[in-house]
């Protein structure tokens, strides 16, 4: 067992969630029981994952994507209620980390799709160093193809390739999540093949004209390995179960 305040410390240093300008409130979002032995890790803190880890009992839940985000209302109604009356009548914590759970060089989801996709990082670009920029880690890619169907088969999904780079792929760049606003970055920063969640319809124009691909592989599918990665340490730092729940999510 360990109690929540050493649980939140040991994270708050882990994640430096201070250093990022980010529109959701990072760390505890919903008080439970103070002593926690059970730790369960998800993408998101939808009403299933919340049922799935009541079903496994769960003290403290750990997500990427917490329920309150600066556009909350304050309404609490609706699928809020539910959700919060499931933590709240269930003591569990939730504990939720966006860009900090993003940016972390090891741990994060930008670094875990990298070791999950065989990418070794060389630098970091865009804002508050969000992008990763790097390469395979043996070889290359002969095409921007081959890259996607590699992505494809790591991913156990199907992604969206717009071709703009002709030849083989050494310079990728990624970040997880929907971050369409870095391929721009992504370009300026020499980038053969810009991987992320999702793409929307200028994209498609730029990858064409700047002769930059563009590989959209899921929202949700890059972005579950940060917060198991993060739990999993956490777990064994103090010696608690870890439980990592994955509510399929086709976006």
């Amino acid at each position: 067992m360990i109690e929540r305040p050493a649980l939140l410390q040991s994270l708050q240093t882990l994640l430096q969630p201070d250093r990022f300008k980010d529109y959701c409130h990072n760390g505890l979002q919903v008080e439970g029981r103070v002593c926690i032995g059970h730790l369960v890790s998800g993408v998101t803190a939808s009403e299933a994952l919340i049922h799935a880890a009541i079903d496994v009992g769960a003290d403290a839940i750990l997500v990427h994507h917490g329920l309150f985000w600066k556009s909350f209302s304050g309404q609490v109604s609706g699928w809020m209620r539910k959700r919060l009356s499931l933590l709240l009548a269930h003591d569990i914590n939730l504990l939720a980390y966006h860009l900090p759970l993003d940016a972390h060089p090891e741990l994060g989801n930008n670094a875990q799709l990298g070791r999950v996709l065989g990418l070794e990082v060389r630098t970091a670009f865009g804002d508050q160093s969000l992008g990763f920029m790097g390469s395979r880690v043996t070889g290359e890619w002969g095409s921007d193809a081959a890259l996607a169907q590699h992505i494809q088969t790591a991913l156990r999904r199907p992604v969206t390739l717009v071709s703009g780079h002709a030849g083989p792929v050494c310079h990728v760049a990624w970040c997880t999540g929907g971050a369409q606003s870095y391929f721009e970055p992504a370009i300026a920063a020499g980038a053969q093949v810009f991987v992320t969640g999702e793409i929307s319809e200028p994209q498609a124009h730029l990858a064409r004209e700047c002769g930059v691909s563009y590989i959209a592989c899921g929202h949700h599918a890059s972005e579950r390995y940060g917060a198991p990665a993060v739990a999993s340490k956490i777990a064994a730092e103090f010696g608690i179960r870890h439980t990592f729940i994955d509510i399929p999510n086709p976006a």
